[in-house]
Order: C-alpha cells, then sequence, then structure tokens
C-alpha cells in the first residue's frame, strides 16, 4: 500500500467497516438500516459510529418511520 500512496492505517478492517456504513447511511439516509448492518443494539452507537447529529438523524429516523 506504501508503495502507491496509501497510509495502511487508513484501510484497515474498521475503517472500511465505518466507510461502507457511512456510504449506505448517505445513499438511504436509513438509520435502522445501518445500525442493523453494523449488529448494534443501540441507535446511539450507529450515530456515534457515523459521526452525524444525533438530534438530526434521530430525527430522520421518526420522519422516516423506522
Amino acid at each position: 500500500m506504501t508503495a502507491i500512496g496509501l497510509r495502511k492505517e487508513d484501510y484497515g478492517t474498521h475503517s472500511l467497516r465505518r466507510k461502507k456504513a457511512s456510504i449506505i447511511y448517505r445513499a438511504t439516509g436509513n438509520l435502522r438500516a445501518v445500525q442493523s448492518l453494523l449488529g448494534h443494539t443501540k441507535i446511539e452507537s450507529t450515530v456515534r459510529y457515523l459521526g452525524v447529529d444525533v438530534e438530526d438523524a434521530l430525527t430522520l429516523a421518526e420522519r422516516t418511520g423506522v
């Protein structure tokens, strides 16, 4: 990876998991789907994991009926 200018720590298993979850959340806005995908029991864990504003995320979840 370093041979092509990428830092190994930027592309570990955890960062790729977070990136995939972020892409799905941005594409769908479906916080509950991301929660399920990640296996989180608490929606707050998913919100922190994604780094989104808690109130915005919960409002979106309520508005979409999830």
